[in-house]
């Protein structure tokens, strides 16, 4: 029995000692941190804590700030010190901390800076970092001095979105709109034609909002919108408004880029909020049993103001490299390879970099030489959305096969520009491209130089002489084939066949030739494709693909049709050109009106199926009217 005892005790031993030996790897393997944290916002008066926290517990010599300028030290510092062990999954994690408290209260407005303080931890001297707050003035409303003021010693200004809202002390059961109200700000008001901006929603409020029943936003007319993503917790800081001290948050943001020039207006936006109010009671028994206060949800509607934005025109001159730019851009190109054989492929890369409507920039034209069968360009947007448009990369891959050998030069690609800063255009030019292709395997020229290599015609009549048959008259059963009218359709038919097929052929090679003419034949065939494959994106709810291959059915198919290169289309020459082939002006103001459409549907709030569905029908009408006008 001892020796069972025995035993067991020695286990125990060992493995308390173990687990000691662990904690201690484990404390020796990580290095102390030393920071400081306080408020970022207050109001004069208030008190906080200023907080030191080591992430150690062997320490000495603690010193705190020499001057703290804007604050009267009302306690401190205490020390408190906290240690924690984890096992999990055999994992073993170990956590210990001394934390150092002072209660400050803020005496004026401003911005104030408390310096660093040092510790000596683990016998390494450690300093911390200092510490921003923000003092704002006192809420001049006096019966509101407790709902808008943080008041106790632990606010802070990061908090989640309901520690952070203040609770309305007011007894009546209405919110005025000073009690709460939603901005709408422009970081601009005075822009040219496509330059971002960024209009912000911000809420201000006194009281306690519990949320927003109905938002309707304005549908941006004369704008490209695109919202920049909030986080699902909002952070609510202090801002003194006229002469009052609100919790603000930032609702919803949207980049904008106008579309044309002239004064744009942003339509107010509406809110519907929920409001959770105490109500203060005087009856006695309520007092006692509930403390005196009730709560009650009220009901109101906020309209943001409208917002007036004056746009100007882009300026005259504009360089013959313009392909829609508003920004500031940079760009440049590379090759895959200067020396290949026929039959073989090329890429050239461009690479549109910088800020501002970097999408919408049209794809740059490549002067390729006619030796070589070009494809259509792939491009990937490689681009984040800021507060000043699109900052990012466009690259576009142009793909072309050579078919016939030789020393091609490919031009560089000239790009402009509108530069905000300068407000000036600019023009940047690539380098140019000499590629050598060489005769390859299976090339065309080869194949028919090989057939008609002149060689010795050798008279094979001269070697094989024929052998003569005796004279037979053979006389068929019956009625003949020979000589009847079976037998002479059987060359008459391949005849008139092979004529008849000797014309269409010519036919179609003379229209081939002409490009401009097989484009626009074939210019209603390409958009049904692309608006087939818009109608499988449509079912498979894909939306940003969607769009995008709408907008090539509607660019493309009036590209084709007028025989205007795609580097060059605008709305302006769409138009022109459709009023020369006898196009109404209404069927005209259709078609320019399904563009706007669908450049504005795919950032439009709202039912997004019902807007897919909307903009595929009118794209789909629009091009068949185009094609019937056109061909009568």
């Amino acid at each position: 029995m001892d020796v069972i005892k025995y035993t067991t005790m020695r286990k125990l031993f060992f493995l308390l000692f173990s687990l000691l030996f662990v904690i201690d790897y484990a404390y020796a393997d990580v290095k102390p941190v030393f920071t400081a944290s306080a408020p970022d916002v207050i109001v004069v008066g208030d008190q906080f804590r200023l907080t030191y926290v080591v992430t150690t517990q062997n320490v000495k010599d603690f010193r705190a700030p020499g001057s703290i300028t804007g604050f009267d030290i009302l306690m401190g510092p205490s020390r408190s010190q906290q240690s924690s062990t984890q096992i999990i999954n055999g994992k073993v994690s170990s956590s210990s901390s001394i934390t150092y408290t002072y209660i400050l209260m803020a005496n004026k407005e401003g911005t104030f800076s408390i310096p660093a303080a040092s510790i000596v931890a683990d016998g390494e001297q450690l300093i911390s970092n200092s510490v921003n707050i923000k003092v704002l003035p006192k809420d001049q409303a006096n019966n509101s001095s407790g709902s808008a003021n943080t008041g106790s010693s632990g606010s802070s200004s990061g908090g989640n979105n309901n520690a952070s809202k203040p609770s309305t002390n007011s007894s009546g059961s209405s919110i005025s709109n000073q009690d709460l109200f939603i901005a709408a700000t422009a970081t601009k008001t005075n822009i040219y034609e496509q330059e971002a901006f960024l209009l912000t929603y911000k809420i201000y409020t006194l009281v306690e909002l519990e949320g927003f029943d109905n938002i309707k936003l304005p549908d941006f007319k004369g704008f490209l919108s695109q919202e920049i993503e909030q986080s699902n917790d909002k952070r609510w800081q202090l801002e003194h408004y006229n002469g009052r001290n609100y919790h603000t948050t930032i609702y919803r943001q949207f980049v904008l880029f106008p579309q044309q020039g002239g004064e744009l207006t942003i339509e107010p936006a509406r809110f519907d909020a929920s409001i959770r109010k105490v109500i203060r009671s005087i009856d006695p028994f309520d007092a006692f049993f509930n403390g005196g206060s009730n709560y009650t949800q009220i009901k109101k509607t906020l309209y943001t103001p409208t917002v007036k934005i004056n746009v100007s025109a882009l300026p005259a001159g504009k360089p013959a490299g313009f392909s829609g730019g508003v920004g500031n851009f940079n760009i440049t190109s590379s090759i895959n390879s200067q020396q290949i054989k026929t039959n073989d492929a090329i890429t050239i890369k461009l690479v549109i970099s910088g800020t501002g409507n970097l999408k919408l920039i049209a794809n740059p034209n490549i002067e390729f030489p006619s030796d070589f069968e070009v494809y259509d360009p792939k491009v990937d947007n490689r681009v984040r959305l800021t507060r000043d448009g699109n900052t990012g990369n466009k690259v576009i891959e142009y793909l072309a096969i050579a078919r016939h050998p030789g020393t091609f030069k490919i031009p560089g690609v000239t790009f402009s520009y509108f530069d905000i800063k300068s407000k000036s255009y600019k023009t940047l030019k690539t380098e140019d491209y000499e590629v050598v292709v060489e005769r390859g395997e299976g090339n065309a020229d080869q194949v028919v130089a090989n057939f008609t290599n002149k060689e010795d015609i050798k008279v094979l009549g001269e070697d094989i002489r024929f052998i003569k048959l005796n004279e037979v008259k053979l006389h068929p059963k019956g009625q003949f084939f020979y000589g009847s009218m079976l037998y002479w359709m059987f060359y008459i038919i391949p005849l008139i066949a092979f004529i008849l097929f000797f014309i269409v052929y010519r036919k179609q090679a003379i229209e081939n030739a002409n490009v401009a003419k097989v484009r626009t034949k074939k210019a209603n065939k390409m958009a049904t494709k692309r608006l087939k494959l818009a109608g499988k994106l449509l079912a498979e709810n894909k939306k940003d693909e969607f769009y995008d291959e709408v907008l090539k059915a509607l660019w493309g198919y009036i590209s084709d049709k007028l025989n205007i290169p795609v580097s060059r289309l605008s709305k302006d020459n769409i138009e022109e050109k459709l009023m020369k082939h006898g196009v109404s002006d209404e069927l005209i103001k259709e078609f320019l009106n399904a563009l706007h459409e669908c450049e504005f549907a795919r950032f439009a709030p709202g039912d997004e199926s019902q807007a897919m569905d909307n903009v595929y029908s009118v794209a789909l009408n629009v091009i068949s009217k185009i094609e019937n006008s056109i061909k009568r």
